[in-house]
């Protein structure tokens, strides 16, 4: 066991000494997300939900994507996902989707929109929720 705890203490120290000789660490993504109170139906049942983001990451860190969702009761509902462009600026999303099953009516709902990134520093794919925002919708008929 003393051995093990040695290795390991060596493997930590190296892990230091090689990430100060690295110089400062790179800047950590960062971003914020909101959603619109109100979404509109279509009469076809599509849903249209929309607000704003910003977002901020290291160049080559992984593609960032704006999604969201729209709850009524005990089901959540995803409603598509938009690849977001972070340059620091803030830009408006906008998603669409038509649930599957019985059509959403209008009225109350919960929106919760999520600022995803799909960090690929490791090879594989691994979603980090940069931000999100959750909050009471109303759903309204969409005038088409």
């Amino acid at each position: 066991m003393r051995v093990s705890l040695v290795a390991a203490g060596a493997v930590v120290a190296a892990g230091v000494l090689l990430g100060a000789a690295s110089g400062p660490a790179a800047a950590a993504p960062s971003g914020t997300v909101s959603a619109n109170p109100t979404g509109t139906v279509s009469k076809d049942g599509t849903i249209t939900l929309s607000g704003t983001y910003r977002c901020s990451v290291p160049s080559g860190s992984g593609p960032v994507f704006v999604s969201s969702s729209v709850r009524t009761g005990d089901v959540q509902h995803g409603i598509g996902g938009t690849s977001a462009v972070c340059d620091g600026a803030e830009h408006t999303w906008v998603n669409q989707a038509r649930p599957y099953g019985t059509p959403l009516p209008s009225g109350p709902a919960r929106i919760e929109a999520t600022l995803l990134q799909l960090n690929t520093r490791s090879g594989l794919p691994l979603p980090a929720i940069l931000a999100a925002d959750w909050h009471a919708l109303d759903l309204r008929p969409a005038k088409d």
